[in-house]
């Protein structure tokens, strides 16, 4: 779809058989073109892909976005972009319950501006909290082409989900890549029962009125035209409620026995809170596959019989991961008693890399762990392990191994490797836990709280854990995986539908 398109007529009239709907950014498949010219095609991970898997409608349409020229080039062949029609969920494993998608091939520079200029360079700053005030952001003239973009970019989902939808049919968009479809889809569909899903923290009201003043009306107004906006935590749905009544003179009630409710416009928003979690059963399964076992022999003898602190994490900025190992470095530096008794097994993992903060904080972290190991290394011991390639099945093992996980993000809407060691965990692993990711509000009673800035404290909090009791410890981990399995990604899926019937 070219970026014109997106401004064609709008539809009005209810013209699909969609009866349940998913929009998002990422879909249920990618694909590559081949050498031979042939597309192959893989089925999407986490935990949208999961919960889509439980709607049993054979009506049901995913609407998302072609992020690589395989997707666009496989949007194009199919019939209006509906990969079910050109027989793509046809193959196996191809999309959770064969569902049907339909993939739209946005204007790559439209794309790019609206994905990495809007949605990854402003909000997710905003709501991480992550901008050097000093010297960023600045809201200028390639801002507003940017903005312009995104603006375009949300347009055509809402065309395409208007175009898709049957009368009446429920539609859950997803995160804030779409914080303008909801009210765009209402224009062109006032019959239909709209959800929006926050998957980030929200940025407090006085963060939030950093966006230019049209921007912020823009992106409240614009999750308001769902009849009900949902977050991972309660103190993120208090947060858009707080940036609504600042920003935009919203009344916010706040009935005792039911959701939070925004009224602005003549219209009513109810807020929900779903905190999505781990999937037990698919985490176990595959947690103890071959490949994931020869992994974990490959860690076991890389470790000896040493005490292993385990953290996995995209190199996103707001995961705080080099504070994380100069807390394991000030812990090696005040408390010799853990020189060659203790492992880091750190896995941070590639994270838009075509933004240059992210490529310059990859090589940070990379720069520390180094120095850990320059400083305290021996012939016999490797103080920190640290990859930085993507491997699930590596991933896993070291959830098997962990004695101690560390996630200590300075901001997360949830973080779900937070929830899922614990539930791998083979011998029952503390969690030295965050008290700003979104998790906190499940799983802080059990876990070793810390403040993300404070190194020192965090080095203590790490010697804790690791000297923590065999038996407090595998208690805590026994109660941290059935908070963290309590409402898994199908049944999590479920929950907003119904609450939105």
């Amino acid at each position: 779809m070219a970026e014109t398109e997106a401004h064609r007529d709008r539809p009005t009239a209810a013209t699909g058989s969609g009866s349940i709907l998913v929009a998002s950014n990422r879909g249920p498949l990618s694909f590559t073109v081949e050498d031979d010219g042939a597309l192959s095609v893989k089925r999407g991970g986490g935990g949208l892909v999961s919960g889509l898997s439980s709607i049993e409608d054979a009506d049901a349409v995913w609407v998302c976005a072609a992020l690589t020229e395989g997707d666009r080039t496989a949007a194009r062949q199919a019939p209006g972009g509906r990969l079910d029609r050109a027989g793509f969920t046809a193959l196996p494993g191809a999309a959770g319950g064969g569902q049907n998608v339909r993939m739209l091939d946005i204007d790559p520079g439209t794309f790019a501006r609206a994905y990495n200029g809007i949605a990854n360079s402003t909000l997710w700053f905003v709501h991480h909290l992550l901008y050097n005030t000093p010297t960023a952001p600045n809201f200028d003239e390639r801002f507003r082409k940017e903005w312009a973009s995104y603006e375009a970019y949300n347009t055509a989902f809402a065309d395409a989900l208007a175009e898709e939808a049957a009368p009446g049919a429920a539609v859950l968009v997803q995160d804030y890549h779409l914080s303008l479809v909801p009210s765009l889809l209402r224009e062109r569909r006032p019959d239909l029962r709209i959800g929006h899903f926050s998957h980030t923290p929200w940025a407090p009201s006085e963060y939030y009125r950093m966006l230019p003043d049209d921007v912020a009306r823009d992106v409240l107004t614009g999750i308001l035209g769902a009849d009900r906006a949902a977050f991972l935590t309660r103190r993120w749905a208090d947060a858009f409620a707080d940036c609504c009544a600042s920003v935009l003179g919203a009344e916010v009630r706040r009935p005792a026995d039911g959701d939070l409710e925004v009224v602005y416009g003549g219209r009513t928003t109810r807020l929900g809170v779903h905190g999505l979690g781990a999937d037990a059963d698919f985490l176990r399964e595959r947690a103890h596959r071959a490949d994931v076992d020869s992994r974990l022999a490959g860690l076991r003898e890389a470790v000896g019989d040493r005490r292993v602190v385990v953290r996995v994490d995209r190199t996103e900025l707001s995961k705080n991961i080099v504070r994380g190992l100069l807390a394991y470095r000030h812990l090696l530096r005040t408390r010799p008693e853990w020189h060659d008794r203790v492992v880091h097994v750190a896995f941070a993992y590639p994270s838009r890399h075509d933004l240059p903060e992210y490529r310059e904080y990859t090589a940070a972290v990379q720069r520390v762990a180094q120095e850990i190991n320059d400083e305290f290394g021996t012939e016999s011991w490797q103080p920190l392990i640290l990859h930085v390639q993507d491997d699930f099945p590596r991933s896993l093992a070291a959830y098997r191994l962990a004695d101690v996980a560390l996630v200590n993000p300075i901001r997360d809407g949830m973080n779900l490797v937070a929830k899922e060691i614990p539930v791998v965990s083979e011998g029952g692993c503390a969690l030295v836990l965050s008290r700003e990711a979104g998790a906190y509000a499940e799983l802080g009673e059990d876990a070793v709280t810390v403040n993300p800035y404070d190194v020192v404290a965090t080095a203590e909090a790490l010697h804790t854990a690791l000297t923590m009791p065999i038996a407090e410890r595998t208690d805590r981990c026994k109660r941290l995986a059935a908070a963290a399995t309590a409402l898994p990604p199908q049944q999590w899926f479920l929950d907003q539908l119904h609450a939105l019937a």
